[in-house]
């Protein structure tokens, strides 16, 4: 007989027996093999299958304790088949291994994620295993993988999200209330971990979906069935509902050890994403049907309309519009809901509950464009309660005769005081009490109805959004000392008389966003000129229009009966950001005129040539800059994405808008003066300022489309222009003159106003996403 007869005869207990005796001392090829031999055994002959599973169990067993030594792209082709096994403790055993490897390196979870056949054989044990065993396995594993953003995106790939959402409205619904909240040494009050009563899979499971959730584009979300979204959202609300009380009674894990309980990972600010998330929604911005309801709410019939406070009032001088809130409730307007609701006698009590415990509201970048930007920077923070001096403010302006003889003094009549460490509705009331106003600031992220009124006023100024801030102030009390805001407001009173005094602006320069009050004239009213001082008494119903700039200070008074009553008035903040002031939309014609003109590489062919372009056009947005300091003009908000109302008001208004134009230009050509270009560039360089930083905003136009030309200046800092500029002094000087004679007599309105409404657009569907997002958190109507 040969040889391969002999051994081919060989019964297969005796190749187990040889292969036990060469896993004592194994390497991965060994371990691969014998693994692949007990498979192919196993599929061979049924009667031995219990030995081969208990062979390939105690390589399992060996690879598990040497992972990185053992572990090679041969036995990870395994993996598939092993998660598909009919044992199902190699089945369990397969899914530890593949969880254990995945988090020994990011190579190695790469290299896993990349296998198709580990994907779907862990959906297959999470979501189709008889065994709770091997679907925690699985479930812990998938957690493992998903460590990296590979992970999860290709989890997402097999839209493995959306079985797991179909999977929860379909099994566990209604999930489990949360027990408690948990914090370990790490932990802290704003991310900490929810506990669950309940088996362990169902809180993998669900700690897996949120995962997921918290991974996915705008683009995937929206790929979730509309259906599907909303039912998990709700389920989701009705979670944080009792979460959010747990944080903010600040519940201590307090349960018995004869009940059944699991710690989980899921942190708090995860289902707060999740949330934040899933109510995104869609992508495009929506219609503002609600701005006629806004213009007939605030400029009533037989009062000053629209046109006229465009063009005698907007950012120029103060307006009443008297009782234009009175018929809200007979009309069912926009405002009728916050007249209901507001100008009950019995406020504050206090302040219904604080609205109902508020949510903290990170604030997001002026010029973000991403929200999902948003999120990676403030996902720790969200969802925690209100933060002092972000969220609110307790303040009270102290008058003479309240102040000790020290600061009598020191010469001053009044001053501001804050009342710190505001932790709890109780604080508050006692501060109130003590004279203090509550201000409460974003409560267009914490009421739908205030939200739908902010939307509608930013529609009807032509801006991205508009904020809202309330103030609540006890009888004979003052808030905020007197102070200028660097945007405009209207003061909408809702309960109780308020007296304001508005001071005259002692420049007609309007202040830019975000400028620093310390540039502008001291605002102590006893400072001001009596006779400019304008005195308005706000009744409820009453609506105030401040323009930016304008000092101002409100003080509450008596009520008509001549009873001593609280104040409460919100504020709606129209904040002029940068690129939708004139000046922004003078660069944007800038921008655009560049990119007509096909590029520098069209009109110019040596590389000094291409750098005195650059150079030219960057100069002519200092020279925007600097005319815009001294001409209001350039400072005032742009009306031109403003929603038209109808074709009247279109008419006029596109033809002030032109004219508009057409006299900034002309500014720009005739007074841009070379020499202030160089005085203003080396001061920037002695204060290491770089002004071009501050037009990044402008990179959003070109953003979507392939554009190598354009402003130039995500490529320039201030040191290389003025150093270019100092070395090729009059070259750079008849350079410029010919960009900017170019400029101001070709670019044309009309071709510039698409492409400002896109900017605009896009701000508004961030600002947009996230309200949404921010409104979901809270619960509230």
């Amino acid at each position: 007989m040969k040889k391969s007869e002999r051994m081919s005869r060989i019964k297969p207990r005796k190749r187990i027996q040889h292969q036990q005796l060469a896993i004592r001392n194994p390497n991965s090829e060994t371990l691969f093999a014998i693994i692949l031999a007990a498979l192919y055994c196993s599929s061979d002959n049924e009667s031995y299958s219990s030995r081969n599973f208990h062979l390939i169990n105690h390589c399992l067993n060996r690879l598990h304790r040497s992972l990185p030594q053992y572990l090679s792209p041969p036995i990870l082709s395994l993996l598939p088949i092993l998660l598909n096994s009919k044992s199902d403790e190699i089945a369990c055993k397969s899914a530890e291994l593949v969880g254990a490897a995945s988090l020994i390196s990011i190579e190695m979870n790469e290299m896993i994620a990349l296998e198709d056949g580990v994907i779907m054989g862990l959906i297959n044990l999470m979501l189709g295993s008889s065994s709770s065993d091997v679907s925690v396995a699985a479930c812990n594993a998938t957690l493992d993988l998903l460590t990296t953003s590979i992970g999860r995106q290709r989890l997402l790939h097999f839209s493995v999200l959306e079985k797991l959402i179909v999977c929860f409205i379909q099994e566990y619904k209604p999930f489990p209330a949360v027990v408690s909240l948990f914090s370990d040494l790490k932990g802290s009050g704003s991310c900490l971990r929810m506990v669950f009563e309940e088996e362990e899979y169902t809180v993998l499971l669900f700690h897996a979906t949120l995962v997921l959730i918290n991974s996915c584009t705008t683009k995937q979300l929206q790929d979730i069935p509309g259906n599907l979204s909303k039912s998990f959202i709700n389920h989701l609300k009705r979670l944080w509902e009792e979460v959010h009380c747990m944080i903010l009674c600040c519940t201590s894990l307090n349960y018995s050890q004869e009940r059944h309980f699991c710690v989980s990972n899921i942190g708090t600010n995860d289902l707060a994403e999740s949330i934040f998330r899933l109510s995104i929604g869609n992508n495009q911005v929506e219609e503002h049907s609600n701005v006629k309801e806004i213009m007939r709410s605030i400029f009533p019939l037989g009062e000053v309309d629209f046109q006229q406070f465009i063009l005698d009032y907007w950012e120029m001088s103060p307006l009443l519009i008297k009782g234009s809130l009175k018929d809200s409730l007979k009309q069912g307007n926009i405002f009728g809901c916050l007249v209901e609701c507001f100008q009950s006698k019995e406020i504050p009590s206090f302040l219904l509950s604080m609205l109902k415990k508020l949510t903290s509201c990170p604030p997001i970048e002026s010029d973000e464009l991403n929200v999902h930007h948003f999120l990676e920077e403030a996902r720790d923070n969200l969802g925690c309660p209100i933060i002092y001096e972000q969220d609110i403010r307790v303040v009270r302006t102290h008058y003479s005769e309240e102040l000790d003889y020290s600061f009598r003094q020191s010469g001053s009549s009044r001053s501001e005081a804050h009342f710190f460490n505001v932790n709890d509705m109780l604080e508050c009331e006692e501060a109130y009490n003590s004279g203090y106003t509550i201000a409460l600031r974003g409560m267009e992220f914490r009421f739908e109805s205030i939200a739908a009124i902010a939307d509608g006023l930013a529609a009807l100024f032509g801006q991205p959004s508009a904020g809202v801030n309330m103030y609540l102030t006890p009888p004979h009390s003052q808030g905020l000392s007197c102070h200028s805001d660097d945007h405009c407001v209207f003061v909408c009173q809702l309960g109780g008389v308020k007296e304001w005094n508005i001071f005259p602006r002692s420049s007609l320069q309007l202040p830019r966003l975000y400028q620093s009050n310390g540039n502008w004239p001291d605002s102590d009213p006893e400072n001001q000129a009596v006779n400019g001082k304008l005195q308005f008494l706000l009744k409820e119903g009453d609506v105030l229009y401040i323009p930016r700039g304008f000092p101002h200070e409100a003080r509450a008074t008596i009520d008509e009966d001549g009873s001593a009553r609280f104040s409460l008035h919100l504020t709606l903040a129209i904040e002029v950001e940068p690129p939708f002031a004139w000046e922004g939309f003078v660069r944007v014609a800038l921008n655009h005129w560049c990119e007509k003109q096909g590029g520098p590489q069209r009109q110019f062919s040596d590389s000094m040539s291409w750098s005195l372009y650059i150079t030219s056009v960057n100069l002519l947005h200092v020279a925007i800059k600097l005319i815009g300091d001294n001409d209001s003009t350039f400072r005032k908000a742009c009306l031109v994405g403003q929603i038209s109302l109808s074709t009247v008001t279109e008419g006029w208004l596109s033809m002030n808008q032109r004219m508009i134009f057409n006299y900034l230009t002309s500014r720009i050509n005739t007074e841009s003066k070379f020499s202030d270009f160089l005085e203003f560039l080396e001061t920037a360089v002695q204060k290491h300022e770089d002004f071009f930083q501050q037009l990044r905003w402008l990179q959003h136009l070109t953003m979507e489309r392939d554009s190598s030309h354009g402003s130039c200046i995500s490529s320039t800092d201030t040191r290389t222009i003025l150093h270019f500029c100092m070395q090729h002094k009059d070259i750079v000087e008849d350079a410029f003159l010919l960009v900017k004679s170019k400029f101001c007599a070709e670019v044309l309105f009309e071709d510039v106003e698409p492409n400002y409404k896109m900017l605009l657009e896009r701000y508004k569907r961030v600002r947009q996403q996230y309200t949404k997002g921010m409104l979901s958190l809270h619960l509230t109507s």
